[in-house]
């Protein structure tokens, strides 16, 4: 079987409906994998099955459905797990102090996600993929965070850049 688009989310009602009573097989993939377009998966039962999303199609997440078949009695259907991925989770204590780690951060063209206190999180963090490196920053620097096993909502993307 080749997929070619996501049929959904279990974590939207929509997409519970659509493995609702169905067998559900996963896929589970590091965060790396959820930016490749074309690729082989296997799922935890051992069938497998090819991905291969248009350019334009968003990266795969946590819960997207890749396939359904038979009724919702009978049926099967194979959804993407997202394994954790190591990271630091950063709650500096002003604007100011984010601004710097951010800038500091920033011209080593490492890639962050920022969250608000709405937040599953429930502050305002920037998160960065663990690096040794920036762990000795923030405590050379004595900026508050702590070092998480996280399931990101978004992919850490290589940066590229260019002077």
């Amino acid at each position: 079987m080749i997929v070619t688009e996501i049929l959904g989310n279990i974590h939207d009602a929509s997409g519970q409906e659509l493995v609702a009573g169905r067998h559900v097989e996963k896929v589970v993939l590091p965060s790396a994998e959820l930016v490749k377009r074309i690729q082989r998966l296997t799922t935890d039962h051992g069938h497998e099955l090819g991905l291969r999303l248009p350019a334009k199609a968003p990266d795969l997440k946590d819960g997207d459905v890749l396939s359904v078949a038979g009724g919702p009695q009978d049926g099967n259907a194979v959804v993407v797990q997202v394994l954790p991925t190591d990271v630091l989770v950063i709650g500096a204590r002003s604007i100011v102090e984010m601004a710097f780690v951010a800038h500091s951060l920033g011209n080593r063209h490492l890639q962050a996600q920022f969250f608000g206190p709405e937040s599953e999180y429930e502050a305002e963090v920037m998160v960065v993929q663990y690096d040794h490196t920036v762990q000795d920053f923030l405590d050379h620097h004595e900026v508050p965070y702590s070092r998480q096993e996280r399931v990101m909502p978004v992919p850490f993307r290589h940066a590229e850049h260019t002077h």
